[in-house]
């Protein structure tokens, strides 16, 4: 859609807005998952330099396109920079859903050298969740050729230990449930819990008897997950680790103390001993002494 500001008064687009002028595409390569990168911004495609760009970006751009983690990295692997290079270096965490969600700044390169042009592979996603609020909470569907087909399980122990198999495979946070639906559109495959948890691929898992029944699944997603990460199990691990540090010091400052302790009483006990043999010495002498001079009457 075109937007329209007032001259007098300009408005602000919003995060949304600009999204819908943002984009990221792979060029050259066997899908839509793999391929040189580029990066669209005002209309205009732009190339990224490896220099300005890592496994954590790429992790984002894969998640953006639909496609699973990250395969590798490889400039030149899908032709030569056709496009001007893009002048900021990405700095994502790896959590972000789409490349303008993470920070940048500016970078001086004006241009690639040869070989040098972001390449990249994404690994293809079989599995995906649909009709949810985010990606990580839907219907679970396989792809099958080029289309996709919603799975059921074939029977009701489903628990949340395979549903974290799905939520990993999709690159999600831990999972929060897992359920059965009706399906109003089309046949839903079987797929067994066993098989789920076995290392099978999950494509694998899937047999082509039907069911009218679905499998909704909910994740939390990977921010959650940081979040929770950066904000309770961090923070508990360094008070462990200072709690531990602080007992250490106590118990190496008593050692030395009880030392020191020990040493000034050992020095204590020579002085009294010392002190207590110098007057009977001092006495037996003064006997010698008179016994060799008698005193005059």
């Amino acid at each position: 859609p075109r937007y329209q500001t007032s001259i007098s008064s300009p408005r602000k687009l919003s995060q949304r807005e600009v999204k819908q002028v943002y984009s990221v595409r792979l060029l050259n390569g066997s899908s839509l998952c793999s391929g040189r990168l580029e990066v669209k911004s005002n209309q205009s495609w732009s190339s990224v330099c490896e220099a300005d760009f890592d496994q954590q970006d790429a992790e984002v751009v894969c998640r953006q396109l639909g496609c699973g983690p990250p395969l590798g990295l490889q400039g030149a692997l899908y032709g030569e920079v056709e496009a001007p290079v893009w002048s900021k270096e990405f700095q994502c965490g790896g959590h972000e859903s789409a490349l303008l969600d993470c920070r940048s700044s500016g970078s001086a390169r004006n241009s690639c050298s040869p070989g040098k042009a972001v390449g990249l592979t994404c690994s293809v996603n079989d599995v995906r969740l649909v009709g949810g609020p985010s990606r990580c909470a839907g219907t679970l569907e396989l792809k099958h050729l080029a289309g996709w087909r919603p799975l059921c399980g074939s029977h009701d122990s489903w628990t949340l230990k395979e549903a974290a198999v799905f939520c990993e495979h999709l690159d999600c946070g831990p999972a929060v449930s897992i359920e059965k639906g009706r399906s109003s559109r089309t046949s839903a495959w079987l797929i067994t819990p066993e098989c789920v948890l076995s290392t099978s691929p999950l494509r694998d898992c899937a047999t082509t008897d039907y069911s009218y029944q679905i499998l909704k699944l909910t994740c939390s997603a990977p921010t959650d997950f940081t979040v929770l990460i950066t904000m309770l199990i961090l923070p508990l691990t360094l008070l462990l680790v200072i709690t531990a540090l602080y007992f250490y010091c106590q118990a190496n400052r008593g050692q030395k103390s009880s030392r020191q302790e020990n040493t000034e009483l050992l020095d204590s006990n020579q002085g009294v001993c010392a002190g207590e043999g110098v007057p009977a010495a001092n006495k037996r002498v003064q006997q010698d002494l008179q016994g060799a001079h008698p005193t005059a009457t």
